[in-house]
């Protein structure tokens, strides 16, 4: 049975949409980074392997969307790409001196992300207060 589950994880992976990939990869952050959160990951080396995924996750989403070829307007690639670089630093300054109370907020911006990319666009409203 752990078989048949596994290999419909990774065809379900396989498949899933780039929107979907990144708010998994963040969800899996968001877990290793709870971990520490709630003291159940207290060895130095899971600690670290924790924020190492969490920076080189948003190190690649940096680079993605500094791409010229990114689909997203550019004030979306900003604030995202501002994220990113907060989500870099700050990650690092907790590897160099781990402290679990400055890891929540790294938790919280990985699962709002995923939230949002979860979240089934919806059309803009037409305007009707503007004149014709």
């Amino acid at each position: 049975m752990h078989n048949a589950s596994s290999v419909y994880a990774k065809t379900a992976q396989k498949t899933a949409s780039p929107r979907e990939l990144e708010a998994q990869l963040l969800l899996k952050a968001a877990a290793k980074l709870q971990m520490i959160v709630d003291g159940t990951t207290t060895d130095p080396e899971q600690v670290q392997e924790s924020l190492r995924y969490n920076r080189r996750l948003w190190t690649i989403l940096l680079a993605s969307l500094t791409e010229p070829t990114n689909p997203l307007p550019q004030e979306t690639r900003q604030n995202m790409a501002n994220l990113a670089l907060f989500q870099v630093s700050h990650t690092r300054a907790v590897e160099l001196e781990p402290d679990a109370n400055a890891v929540p907020i790294l938790v919280t911006i990985n699962r709002r992300i995923a939230e949002g990319l979860r979240s089934v666009p919806t059309a803009m409203p037409e305007r009707t207060d503007i004149p014709a």
